[in-house]
């Protein structure tokens, strides 16, 4: 007997990741290939992930230009994220900083004793505890965008973050939206 198709739609780690994108670019106007390319993503992916987001209502297309719905955004992001999307710690690894011993955490919060979390990476400069990245091109992105970066960091003290930290990402990702 044949199962029934699930055609019930899920968001993806890389559809989360390309609307963390679009937050830093800010309401750029960019082409498919350009935020492929910003994102590390192939233009499949980067469609895949926007039509997905449209379905979440969390994106709408205006003027054929992806836009975040900000109320549904900032809700999904602060409240559901980090549910949907939890944390995997690994062992320790070089790599690049992040939650909240990167920018722009890093500027408020002292650092501890314990290791910082970093996303696994060649060309990391920081030795710490190993947190997979919410899609596997983040690290190379964020190294190339600092606004996509600090995105990150701050998703990532959201979903890794004691009280403290999650209190100062809200606050963070609510004066960028």
């Amino acid at each position: 007997m044949r199962r029934p198709l699930n055609r019930q739609p899920a968001l993806k780690a890389q559809d989360f990741y390309v609307l963390l994108a679009l937050l830093a670019l800010r309401g750029q106007s960019l082409t498919y290939p350009e935020l492929a390319a910003y994102a590390g993503l192939s233009m499949s992916e980067v469609h895949g992930a926007l039509k997905r987001a449209e379905q979440a209502r969390l994106l709408a297309f205006i003027d054929k230009q992806p836009r975040l719905v900000t109320p549904a955004f900032k809700e999904f992001l602060l409240h559901g994220a980090r549910y949907a999307f939890p944390a995997a710690r690994g062992t320790m690894v070089g790599g690049v900083p992040t939650a909240y011993a990167a920018p722009p955490l890093a500027a408020l919060i002292l650092p501890s004793g314990d290791p910082p979390p970093v996303w696994p990476h060649a060309d990391g400069s920081v030795r710490g505890i190993a947190l997979t990245p919410l899609y596997p091109t983040a690290p190379a992105a964020a190294l190339r965008s600092p606004a996509l970066y600090e995105n990150l960091a701050l998703f990532d003290a959201l979903r890794i973050g004691g009280a403290r930290e999650r209190n100062l990402a809200t606050r963070l990702f609510e004066e960028r939206l």
